[in-house]
Parts: structure tokens; C-alpha cells; sequence
């Protein structure tokens, strides 16, 4: 048989259209028989053209509609149409030639029961072939696996699974007490409580959901209920992707930290998005990092008249604007799209793009965020994320630009770090530059951490996880609010038109995330266990490296308690103190002062002056202490700087 599979394909449909003239012919034989109750010479000559003429008829009608192009062991029920198709056509031909000849005394029962009979030989021939090609071609190293949900997708998922070596689907689980104990494509249904049975007795080392239509809130339901079995958890792509009717196992994806938030995306209110983009002239500022390129992703769908790119790092730039020209192209846009080296210390170079292109909107993300190398890196921190604000608002106020949104940080709120001073500085320059004038229109946009963006804790997890441990923790209580690139950038776009001038806008980033519960949920769900005193064999470890430099327990995202909602569900918009800009524009030059001149102690009382909530580390319990005390007002705090 090892022979006869390693012919080439043309040898093989040879040798099943060999198969079928033999057993054709014998097919009406036995219907003759069976008509006759016993076949005699008499009545094989009276049908013996009809017995000849039977393969030789419906071989070639097999042959036009494609029965021996399909590869026997990636057949499904499907075939048997066509199997029904062929027959009946060759049986139809069969009769109209008897009548065509005149060939007297034959039986219409005859070629009834050859109808039946042909079907069910060439029907079950090929699925018997399968049967017997997929038994071969098991491969006895498949992970054994269990497919969570028995619906159409799950029936999809173990059908694509078969024509796979790398799995074996051995059972289905499904929370539906109408399906439980039933039996789909030969595998049975279980309850979700006999998983842990199941597990010993099949051997599964990992589930696959197949429940594409749920919400995120009850994926993350099931994720929860899985986590206990130490199983390897996998999902399918979610039913937009599925539309086709078609599931490859290549499209089988490992659980993504999203999927563990559980929070469900807002639909995007098309006028915001739209309403400071469409037919306009837009910037983005640090186009090539994280946020940049999702905004850049974003602001490109709805249509502006010219996309302008501002990044100092040649490589990020040459790579938002390849994807960003190929994705136009696609969606058959007219938008134009420039690419600028530029740092946005640049005065002179930002005077005269804002002056050629009369940008109507823009968008600044660029900053230097990493908080442990800002806190090594004070200066250069303070020069970026201030002054380059600074310089950018400058340029947006005398080219007169109707929006200008930045990008800001819940390291904002309390700062314990350089980092979180310097993105509040830059919130309270542009409060102060909204009061100044009434042409542009400033607002900030605040929210915590996003999944996937560089110097993310969750792809650090996994490499670790991936590499056998151990997952590098900084503290067992530290806690962070997290959100996906693209539903920030949504937010941060629709966020904008709200803008009335010197808004803050803090994002529903949901409930904080505990980080070691994070860790041990990505080791459960690998199918692994955390290795501690009351598993101590477990595979990975969590070793305590304790906080960075200027690294908070927890985040937050508002100073005070003034907060309302606005007509978004998830923006709402926070009453911050602000400074004047008279002001904020002496100490912004002893600032400067300071900064060229490297003073670093300057600096950070400078800082402190300005941003009256930082509350530079000198230890954990120093934070813990500061953190609990509260601010006198503002306008008492103005004063002494005055």
C-alpha cells in the first residue's frame, strides 16, 4: 500500500478509474441479481452491452465533474453530491441508450437498484480510502487536544484538524446540556467539569476555543474556568475572520493578554473620528513609535488630504511610511503621505512644515517613555518631552492649526519618576497655551499602559515563559491598567474632537491588573506551572528583581476628584490645576538654564516647583508615604512660585 501512495497524483486517479470499471460492471450484475433472484447466461447476454456500457459511460462523466481530481484523505460529506450527480447522469444515459437501441425485455427496476447500489459503492469506496489514508498518515507524536465548543465553528476546527499531523482532536467540551453525551464527526461531547477526567484518561495537553461569536467577557469567563487544568489554551480568530466558512489550523492563535482583560471594544463614534481628519491636513508627531503608527494606521482610514509624518528615527520612518503607503494602495485612497526626519527641537524645520503643508490638526506621541532610562537620563528627558512640546505648540499657535492633541501618560498623575514629570509639565504648557489664545485648540489625552507597545512587561512574559524561566517580577503587589494599541488610538482620535481648549481627557482603562497574577495566568494557560512552596514542581519561577529606578506600585489617572463624562462611554474629562503662562514661562527658562547647563539638583527642584504632585523615590516606603498624603490647592502653590 506505501507503494501505491508514493505514485505520482495522475497514476493514482488511473488506478481508481481501473477500480471503477471493474466494480461498475459488477455493480449491475449484482442489481440484475437482485431483480432476478439469481443471474444466468440467458440474462447476461440479453444486458451484456448494458454491463459493458456502464463503466464505460459513467468513467468518463466522473471524469468531467471532477471526482478523481479530489484527494481522497481531504474529502468531506460533500462528495457525496457529487457521487449522486455522477451516478444519476451515467444511469440516465444508461436507460436512454436501451431505449435509443431498442434493446426489449429489461427491467426498469434493474436500473433502479443500479442507481442505489453504484452510489453506495462509489460513495463508500472513497470514504473508506479516507478512513484508511488518514489512519496512515497519523502522525503518533500529535498533541492530543480537546476543542472548547461543539458548534459550527468547533465542527469546522476538528474537520480541519484531520488533514493535520500536528494535532489529534480526541474530545469536544461544551457547556450546551443538549449536546453533552452526543456524538459529533465521531468524537464525543463532554461537560466542562470532565475536563480534569479527561485529561488523565486522553492524554490532552491542550483546549482550542472554538466559540468565535462570544464576547470578550465571556471568553474571559471560560478562560478563567480552563485555568485551574494547568492546559495549554489556544483560541480561533474571532467570527469576522471566519465569515468565509473556512478555519485553517494555521489561524489557531495562543491566548493573548487581551483575551484575559475581558473587556469588550466600544464601537468608535464615527463623527469623532471623522471630524478632525477628513479632507484636512494631519501631523503625527513620533510617527514610527507605538502609538504614533496606530494613530497613523488610524487617521489614514478616514481619509485626510495629506498624512504628515514626523519621526527622528530613520528606520521607524522608513517603515510606517512602506506600511502606510501599501495599506492606501489597497484601500484605493487619494490621501498623500510625507515623511519627515525631523526632531522636534527643531524649531526652524517645524516653522516651515506647519507654513508649506497648513496642517489643520495634530497629533504629538513622540516622547521618550521608558521610565528607568529617563530617570538615568534626566536632560535628555526634559529636552524631549518638555521643550519639544514646547517647540511644537509654538509652531501649532503661529500657523494658527485648529487641533492640537497630545499624547499623555497615567504616569502623569503623582509622578514618582522624571518621566511623569516631564508628561505633566507638558499637560500644564499646553493648559497654559489654551489660555493664551483662542486659534488652537489644545487637549491631552491620558491613559495607562498599552499591550504590545515597546518595553511591554506581556511579550517580555512570554519570551521568558517560552524560554523556560524565570519571569523577572519587580514587585509581588504591583498593579497596572492596560489597553490595546488600536482601541487607544480609537479613543485618542475621538478624544480630540471633543476638545474645547485646555481639556484633559482620561481614558476607562477598566480594573488594574495585578502583574503576578498576570505571570501565573500566562504560565497556567501555557499548559505549565508556576514553581513555588506549594508546587515545587513547577517549571517556572517568578524571582522578585524589586521596583526600577522611579517606578510606582500603582498607577493612576486622575490628581483629583473633579471628573465628568462626556457623550463617550469610556472618555471622560478631568479639571487639573493649572499654571499661568507667565508664570510657567520664567521657571520653563531656569529650567532650560539649568538643563544647559547640566545642574542635574536644579533640575529636579525646578521640577518639583513646577509639577507639585512629583514626589522624587528615595525608597518604597518614602512612595508609600507620599503617595497617601494630600495636595494643598493649587492656587496656594502658584503663589510661592510667584
Amino acid at each position: 500500500m506505501q507503494f501505491i501512495l508514493a505514485l505520482p497524483r495522475l497514476k493514482k486517479q488511473i488506478i481508481a478509474a481501473v477500480a471503477d470499471a471493474i466494480c461498475l460492471p459488477l455493480t449491475f450484475i449484482l442489481a440484475i441479481w437482485l431483480r432476478y433472484d439469481g443471474f444466468n447466461l440467458e440474462l447476461f447476454s440479453h444486458y451484456f452491452w448494458l454491463i459493458i456500457g456502464a463503466p464505460l459511460i459513467s468513467i468518463p462523466i466522473f471524469v468531467r465533474i471532477g471526482l478523481y481530481r479530489a484527494v481522497i484523505r481531504y474529502i468531506d460529506q460533500k462528495i457525496i453530491g457529487i457521487v449522486v450527480i455522477g451516478v444519476t447522469l451515467s444511469v440516465l444515459s444508461l436507460a436512454f441508450i436501451s431505449v435509443m437501441t431498442h434493446i426489449m425485455g429489461l427491467s426498469r427496476a434493474v436500473f433502479g437498484i443500479y442507481w442505489a447500489g453504484a452510489i453506495l459503492y462509489v460513495g463508500a469506496s472513497r470514504l473508506l480510502a479516507r478512513a484508511y489514508l488518514v489512519g496512515v498518515d497519523r502522525n503518533e507524536d500529535a498533541v492530543a487536544i480537546a476543542i472548547y465548543g461543539a458548534g459550527k465553528a468547533g465542527v469546522q476546527l476538528a474537520t480541519a484538524l484531520r488533514a493535520s499531523n500536528e494535532y489529534a482532536c480526541v474530545a469536544f467540551i461544551d457547556d450546551n446540556k443538549h449536546l453533552q453525551g452526543s456524538s459529533i464527526a465521531g468524537i464525543k461531547v463532554s461537560a466542562p467539569d470532565k475536563l480534569h477526567e479527561l485529561k488523565r484518561q486522553l492524554n490532552i495537553k491542550e483546549v482550542l476555543l472554538a466559540m468565535p461569536s462570544i464576547s470578550k467577557a465571556r471568553q474571559k469567563q471560560v478562560l478563567d474556568q480552563l485555568e485551574p487544568y494547568k492546559l495549554r489554551i489556544k483560541v480561533t480568530p474571532s467570527i469576522q475572520s471566519l465569515v468565509n466558512g473556512e478555519l485553517r489550523v494555521q489561524d489557531i492563535r495562543d491566548v493573548e493578554i487581551e483575551d484575559l482583560l475581558g473587556r469588550d471594544a466600544v464601537e468608535p463614534d464615527a463623527v469623532l473620528m471623522s471630524n478632525c481628519i477628513v479632507g484636512k491636513n494631519v501631523m503625527v508627531s513620533g510617527a514610527g513609535g507605538s502609538i504614533g503608527s496606530e494613530l497613523c494606521r488610524q487617521i489614514l482610514r478616514q481619509k485626510p488630504a495629506q498624512l504628515i509624518l514626523v519621526e527622528m528615527s530613520e528606520f521607524a520612518l522608513y517603515a510606517i511610511e512602506q506600511e502606510l503607503s501599501a495599506l492606501r494602495t489597497s484601500m484605493a485612497l487619494e490621501c498623500e503621505i510625507l515623511p519627515f526626519l525631523c526632531n522636534i527641537h527643531d524649531s526652524a524645520k517645524l516653522d516651515r512644515i506647519f507654513t508649506t503643508y497648513h496642517i489643520n490638526t495634530v497629533y504629538h506621541a513622540a516622547a521618550y517613555k521608558h521610565v528607568p532610562l529617563v530617570e538615568h537620563n534626566p536632560i535628555e528627558g526634559i529636552r524631549n518631552n518638555v521643550f519639544g512640546t514646547l517647540q511644537l505648540a509654538q509652531a501649532a499657535m503661529a500657523a494658527k492649526v485648529n487641533h492640537f492633541v497630545l499624547i499623555s501618560t497615567d504616569k502623569a498623575v503623582r509622578p514618582t519618576n522624571v518621566m511623569g514629570a516631564t508628561k505633566r509639565l507638558a499637560e500644564l504648557i499646553l493648559q497654559a497655551c489654551a489660555r493664551r489664545q483662542q486659534a488652537t485648540r489644545f487637549c491631552m489625552v491620558r491613559f495607562g499602559n498599552v499591550l504590545g507597545s515597546s518595553g511591554s512587561v506581556v511579550p517580555l512574559f512570554r519570551k521568558q515563559i517560552m524560554q523556560g524561566g524565570p519571569i523577572t517580577l519587580t514587585h509581588p503587589e504591583i498593579t497596572r491598567y492596560f489597553m490595546t494599541i488600536p482601541e487607544a488610538a480609537q479613543l485618542v482620535l475621538q478624544a480630540g474632537a471633543m476638545g474645547e481648549g485646555g481639556d484633559v481627557f482620561v481614558l476607562d482603562m477598566g480594573e488594574p491588573v495585578r502583574i503576578i497574577d498576570l505571570a501565573r495566568r500566562m504560565v497556567h494557560l501555557c499548559g505549565l506551572e508556576v514553581k513555588s512552596d506549594t508546587t515545587p514542581d513547577g517549571t517556572i519561577e517568578i524571582h522578585h528583581v524589586g521596583l526600577r529606578p522611579g517606578e510606582k506600585l500603582y498607577e493612576e489617572l486622575l490628581i483629583g476628584d473633579n471628573v465628568e463624562r462626556t457623550s463617550h462611554p469610556l472618555i471622560m474629562r478631568a479639571q487639573e490645576s493649572e499654571i499661568p503662562w507667565d508664570v510657567l514661562q520664567q521657571q520653563l527658562q531656569k529650567l532650560d538654564t539649568a538643563c544647559s547647563a547640566f545642574d542635574h539638583e536644579q533640575v529636579r527642584v525646578i521640577l518639583k516647583q513646577l509639577v507639585l504632585e512629583y514626589a522624587p523615590q528615595c525608597g518604597i516606603e518614602d512612595f508609600i508615604f507620599q503617595s497617601a498624603q494630600t495636595t494643598t490647592t493649587r492656587s496656594a502653590q502658584v503663589a510661592n512660585l510667584i
